[in-house]
């Protein structure tokens, strides 16, 4: 308790206390700290057991099921009474997330290898050795403490395994069941620990170079020269009511210096007499509050209220080598039988029939073949019958055909993200798949590694997902009113891996529910939803949410899959996936994705992003700024390698030699023009009109071109497609492609595209037969004139009127065209 308070350790602290109606009426200690009783289980109310450790999971469980303040807290600590708090132990400051807890490393825990193991778990292979300091959110402590508890007793009454050989237990006495109680019990519960061997040590013993515990057990002896402390010699002893008594006095630090010339040897010296005189400290002050007099002075009273030992014990921070995680390597038993094959994986991710989806669709399937992800890939394309027939990129990936949802067909709602979870729904439905495991992405995401469920511990009934913390209506009155289990609600998204069988029954909860929250615009607001725009567009990450406590579908989250680019990465994590939701920047470069939703960068050839700056110019002074830059210039860079490789594979012709191509074309057709054109006024117009044509001719041309290498493209997407089974709506030819319409590019410096002209000598020969047709329609158009003139010479003024009409009418068409094109920009920024 003093050691609580001198470490300043943030947030209550509570004593579960076990003791018998009989030892209840003659203990003394209730205001030793804030108290919770628990009745105890010393002596096991069914078997006669004899066995106190069991009161550590008896008490958990009984302060869950009756403590208030078990229902308003998020995490929770769990210590041994025989520790000094030499530092803040605040969960998510080392490591702590919800599905992953923290704890120490018992590798004498060797059970978790053997039979041990496989006799009390169902799944062995998820056994972790820990115990000591446990850091986890009470909705993991829920799941776990009844599994402790009943683990405990399970391991307790197998006699027959008891022997050092199988438990490690020096004493062989079965007193270290509720240790494994709570390592099977956590195995059965799907928790996989975050180990740490730096955040906790036991005195005597030697701290790492660099490391500073913020947690010292005193479990064990140890000793400082001659002077030495157990606890165990202390098991009757009723110090803290004798007034002025204290544990026999250490050696003082300048003795230790004088000691031992070792430096990190010296430290550990060091850590052994600050756990007693820290003891000491507590006890003085202890007896103090209890009224006893005044102690008499002595050196060793003096030491310990002097600043010399105030400096020495001050509160610990935690340091980046204390939070780092062990790689612990597990020996498993030597196992004859077969290695078992790794289930089969199937990726999915959707999109719209749009450039803004196509190119991301690019970057993404390159990532894909790139990273060495198992299994196949497809693309749920979520179109109207009328997208459809205008739409060019079937062949971008492996696709599956789903109805669009963008405009609800029964509320009128427009709300584009409704597309994912009735994709995903469509494509349950109507496809046959052999995969066990399905891996859920968004388009505009890039994958840096494979994605696996054996590596993140996926399992039925146990989706992974990545950690979406804004999502603060799992924790208020949005769960309560959308969601059976508002306990249960993970705040997750981005990458999923789930189970197929999961999947099925959840799918169309997921639907169901993000049409719900849709509809309650009453509940939009940021301080529910934590949505900033307030405009429900995050419907449906909270659809999913809501979708998977219904389920009781409980998420193994990691923080290790998924990253933004532009944020600074965790020192060591290898991330698998970028998500470039939002923008980022290196120096003066930025990206943001939202800026190239109407630029066509899929189907003009050549086009790709700004470059983003050269890894060897940036500053490296500051290591974590330097990740950060790093992880953002090796998306940027990837996303413009897949749209080069995509060019390529269009057959683009060389940008070199276009260019040379345009200008001399340029030149020869402004000849042919103006060799066989007079009239000053007529040259204009047909100047005007031939560009007009030239551009949609140039369009025509690529749409033709592009054709051919979609038919190429598709051979290879056919034979990939072949692995599954699809069932698609039909939605008309969709070989009957128009020419996309091509929005201009942002003029801006990080956001203008890099693309050369694509005229070519063919659209330089079409511009000159063109030009020609309508010189000659003029020419013929003035003969017409001429002789209606000489015949009837009172229509002259109607002739001048009927031209002026026929140019009025012409201008007319231009600005009709003008406004219809501002009108379909419009609709479509809308």
């Amino acid at each position: 308790m003093h050691s609580y308070k001198k470490a300043q350790q943030p947030g209550p602290i509570t004593r579960l206390l076990s003791c018998t109606d009989e030892e209840r009426k003659n203990y003394r200690g209730m205001e030793l700290a804030p108290t919770f009783e628990v009745p105890s289980m010393s002596r096991h109310p069914k078997t006669g057991d004899w066995y106190p450790a069991i009161n550590k999971p008896a008490g958990v469980v009984h302060w869950l099921k009756y403590s208030k303040e078990a229902q308003n807290v998020d995490w929770v600590v769990i210590l041994d009474a025989d520790m000094i708090i030499r530092g803040p132990i605040v969960p998510w400051e080392i490591g702590a997330e919800k599905g992953r807890p923290v704890s120490a490393y018992y590798g004498y825990l060797i059970g978790c290898d053997n039979v041990l193991a496989k006799l009390h778990t169902k799944h062995p292979e998820l056994c972790d050795k820990v115990g000591g300091l446990l850091a986890m959110h009470i909705d993991d402590l829920r799941a776990l403490a009844p599994l402790w508890l009943s683990k405990t007793e399970e391991v307790r009454e197998d006699r027959a395994h008891w022997p050092t050989n199988y438990t490690g237990d020096i004493y062989g006495t079965g007193w270290i069941s509720e240790m494994y109680g709570y390592s099977f019990g956590a195995a059965e519960a799907r928790l996989r620990h975050k180990i740490n061997d730096n955040l906790m040590i036991y005195p005597g013993y030697i701290p790492r170079e660099g490391v500073e515990p913020i947690l010292m057990h005193y479990g064990l002896p140890f000793n400082v020269g001659n002077w030495s402390f157990s606890k165990l010699q202390h098991h009757d002893d009723d110090i803290v009511y004798n007034c002025s008594r204290l544990f026999p006095e250490p050696p003082y630090p300048r003795e230790i210096t004088q000691m031992e010339p070792d430096r990190n040897k010296r430290r550990a010296l060091f850590l052994n007499i600050e756990c007693i005189n820290t003891l000491n400290e507590g006890l003085l002050l202890q007896h103090a509050a209890f009224g006893c007099p005044k102690p008499k002075w002595s050196k060793y009273l003096s030491f310990l209220k002097s600043k010399t030992f105030a400096e020495l014990s001050r509160a610990k921070p935690l340091t980046s080598q204390s939070r780092q995680m062990m790689e612990v390597e597990v020996h498993k038993e030597v196992d004859n039988a077969p290695e078992k094959p790794h289930p089969k994986i199937h990726t999915i991710f959707s999109t719209e029939c749009s450039p803004y989806f196509d190119w991301q669709t690019v970057g993404l399937v390159h990532s894909f073949y790139k990273s060495g992800q198992p299994g196949n890939i497809t693309r749920l394309l979520s179109c109207t019958e009328e997208d459809l027939k205008q739409y060019k990129g079937h062949d971008l990936a492996p696709t599956h055909y789903v109805p669009s949802m963008s405009r609800h067909p029964l509320t009128g709602d427009w709300y584009p993200a409704i597309n994912k979870p009735a994709a995903v729904l469509h494509w349950m439905n109507h496809v046959k798949t052999d995969a066990e495991y399905i891996v859920i992405l968004d388009a505009d995401m890039i994958m840096r590694g494979p994605i696996t469920p054996w590596e993140f511990n996926a399992a039925r009934g146990h989706p992974v997902s990545t950690p979406y913390d804004y999502l603060i209506g799992c924790d208020n009155v949005l769960a309560k009113l959308h969601t059976r289990h508002p306990e249960a609600c993970d705040k997750v998204g981005g990458v999923i891996i789930m189970h197929v069988d999961d999947l099925r029954k959840f799918a169309l909860q997921w639907l169901h529910k993000t049409v719900e929250v849709r509809l309650d615009r009453s509940h939009w607001s940021k301080n529910i939803t934590g949505d900033v725009y307030e405009a429900g567009w995050i419907s449906e990450m909270y659809g999913y949410s809501f979708g998977a406590a219904e389920l009781n579908l409980r998420h193994v989250i990691s923080d290790e899959i998924l990253i933004y680019p532009g944020y600074v990465p965790a020192p060591g994590v290898n991330y698998r996936v970028f998500h470039y939701g939002l923008e980022y920047r290196v120096g003066n470069w930025s990206f943001d994705k939202a800026n190239w939703r109407h630029v066509d960068l899929v189907n003009q050839c050549w086009a790709k992003f700004p470059d983003p700056p050269d890894p060897s110019s940036l500053d490296q002074s500051d290591n974590n700024s330097l990740q950060r830059d790093l992880l953002s210039i090796e998306c940027a860079t990837t996303l413009n390698e897949a749209l080069h490789i995509h060019h390529e594979r269009r057959k683009c012709p060389d940008p070199n030699s276009i260019s040379t191509a345009n200008q001399d074309t340029t030149n020869e057709t402004r000849t042919n023009a103006e060799t066989r054109t007079n009239d000053d006024e007529s040259r204009t117009n047909a100047e005007t009109r031939t560009n007009d044509d030239e551009t949609r001719t140039n369009a025509e041309t690529r749409t033709n071109g592009e054709t051919r290498t979609d038919s190429e493209t598709r051979t290879s997407a056919e034979a990939r497609m072949a692995v599954e089974t699809t069932t698609s709506r039909k939605f008309g030819k969709v070989d009957d492609i128009q020419g996309l319409r091509h929005d201009d590019v942002p003029k801006n410096n990080s956001q203008q595209s890099s693309q050369p002209d694509t005229s070519n000598g063919t659209f330089s020969s079409m511009r000159f037969w063109i030009m020609a047709l309508w010189a000659v329609s003029i020419f013929a158009f003035l003969g017409v004139m001429s002789v209606m003139l000489k015949g009837r010479k009172g229509l002259k003024k109607r002739g001048k009127g009927y031209k002026s009409k026929r140019r009025t009418s012409y201008s007319g068409f231009w600005n009709t065209n003008g406004q219809d094109n501002r009108h379909i920009r419009s609709a479509e920024t809308a």
